[in-house]
């Protein structure tokens, strides 16, 4: 590719502090944060709210400068992929679909995809509504501060994913480490947030009036799709974690090698666990790659990894 980095390109991530995170993210890959919570580390990211950096600058850049390293007719990052340590649950939220986003916040959207990296004991997820229910009731339950009772509770595992399209009502659980794929999007509508307070003693901001525009208020129906494993020739075993419009997701299990040309679109490598090399190059667990569209990679050694890659040209 024509001034670009025909390689896996190694990223450093964006650290973000917020009330409820934790430190297993410094404890298990190393991230400092000096000294402060990491709630989140942002991956992969061109969002102006958190840029991943690389040794040939931010990420964004680059791909502003060559849109053919993200899909062979161009175009733009379609994600975000975060890993996210909630020592504390998140408050109860939901995000926008494209088209309010962008024309309420000149943002995108956004549909997410949880893999459950870790979870404590009892640990869990709510996701969209037990039952049928409707704005009145939702909103008398906000008044109320019974929302969660109206919500889907799932007790989640390692191994597990969750696809959660936008205008789903959703909270993470206490104790839950997550690798979040989602759109490229910062958009969050708050609706219950327990009366938790900050560091100065105020509440955090709600968007109950928009969050109201935007849920959806039908029963949750799990739309994830995961498949089931196959056996790769060279060592280890890959599945289908999810598919939407947006994004593609594989869970791999390397014990020996994996290699594929990202002819379709670009491919991003995040290794949760294990080490090895990509192309050549040492990884060690928590490490994450950017690998360009029409760059045939390699992955050695003994790891469990998520692979990204754009469904289609958003």
């Amino acid at each position: 590719m024509n001034g670009f980095p025909d390689k896996p390109i190694k990223l450093t991530p964006a650290l973000k502090d917020y009330i409820w995170g934790g430190m297993r993210l410094k404890d298990l890959y190393g991230r400092d944060n000096g000294g402060n919570r990491i709630a989140e580390s942002w991956e992969l990211s061109v969002h102006e709210n958190g840029m991943s950096e690389t040794e040939f600058g931010r990420l964004g850049d680059l791909l502003d400068a060559h849109p053919e390293a993200v899909f062979p007719e161009g175009g733009k990052l379609p994600v975000l992929i975060k890993y996210i340590d909630a020592l504390d649950k998140l408050s109860v939220q939901v995000h926008p679909s494209d088209e309010f986003a962008r024309e309420h916040e000149g943002d995108n959207g956004k549909t997410e995809m949880w893999y459950i990296m870790g979870a404590k004991e009892g640990a869990g997820i709510y996701c969209g509504f037990k039952r049928n229910t409707c704005r009145e009731e939702f909103m008398k339950a906000v008044q109320d501060c019974t929302v969660a009772e109206l919500l889907n509770f799932i007790p989640v595992k390692a191994g597990d994913c969750f696809l959660i399209p936008a205008g789903t009502v959703h909270a993470i659980g206490a104790g839950c480490l997550i690798c979040e794929v989602q759109q490229n999007s910062n958009v969050t509508y708050r609706v219950y947030d327990y009366d938790r307070r900050d560091s100065k003693g105020n509440a955090r901001e709600l968007h109950v009036d928009k969050a109201a525009q935007v849920i959806n208020f039908s029963e949750f129906g799990d739309c994830t799709n995961s498949g089931e494993y196959a056996s790769i020739a060279s060592g280890g075993r890959i599945r289908k974690l999810t598919e939407c419009e947006y994004f593609k997701c594989r869970e791999l299990e390397l014990n020996g090698k994996f290699e594929e040309t990202a002819g379709n679109s670009f491919r991003a490598v995040n290794v949760l666990e294990g080490s090895g090399k990509i192309s050549g190059e040492k990884f060690a667990s928590g490490d994450s790659f950017f690998v360009p569209c029409g760059t045939t990679y390699a992955l050695e050694g003994k790891c469990k990894a998520i692979i990204t890659e754009g469904a289609e040209n958003k």
